[in-house]
């Protein structure tokens, strides 16, 4: 398995590599802010708490838990409603995954399964659930059968789509080339739209 370079930083990806749902958490954090900053979310709040595991996280005091995602650096430009989020996901992880993150996808569930289980998390649309799927099968070493058909174009190989796509910070260019170009095609679409 190569190593992770979601972040562009060795301590916050070796805690994404060696720690399955500090990686999940990462993806839930990865919306309207750049992605190393998504992924270094976790890193922020095992440092804070010393350690990043989904029943301590669950069992968080909601209001000091919120505090301490809001700490500068913020863990999200929406500290506190992502603290809830990250607490939300802890808590089914907790109690459908016996507090194990891999779980969702080490029981031998193909492709589909994972994906309907990424996308009954909180925080995980299709979207999300495809995009985490693909990072799971290219980088993470979670190859569940049919899981490049379950996450759609994210699990074509030779792609620079999304985080998953991300190897190194020549590769994190290609995907901020294409996220911004098909910002603009999705944006020139809704005003032919209008």
């Amino acid at each position: 398995m190569p190593t992770l370079q979601l972040v562009q930083d060795p301590e916050a990806d070796a805690l994404l590599e060696a720690n399955p749902f500090a990686l999940l958490v990462g993806m839930l954090l990865d919306q309207q802010i750049p992605m190393e900053v998504a992924f270094g979310g976790p890193k922020k709040i095992a440092d804070r708490i010393g350690g990043f595991d989904a029943r301590v996280i669950a069992d968080y005091d909601a209001e000091e838990f919120a505090a301490l995602c809001s700490q500068t650096p913020a863990i999200h430009r929406f500290p506190g409603s992502m603290a809830k989020r990250v607490q939300a996901l802890a808590q089914v992880i907790v109690d459908e995954y016996g507090g194990d993150a891999a779980a969702l996808w080490s029981d031998g569930a193909d492709g589909k399964d994972v994906l309907r289980r990424l996308k009954a998390l909180p925080g995980f649309g299709e979207q999300k659930a495809k995009i985490f799927l693909a990072l799971l099968g290219k980088q993470y070493g979670v190859t569940p059968k049919g899981w490049r058909a379950a996450a759609g174009d994210y699990g074509k190989a030779g792609t620079h789509m999304s985080v998953a796509d991300v190897l190194d910070a020549g590769s994190l260019q290609k995907v901020r080339t294409y996220k911004k170009e098909a910002k603009a095609k999705n944006k020139e679409a809704k005003a032919a739209k209008a």
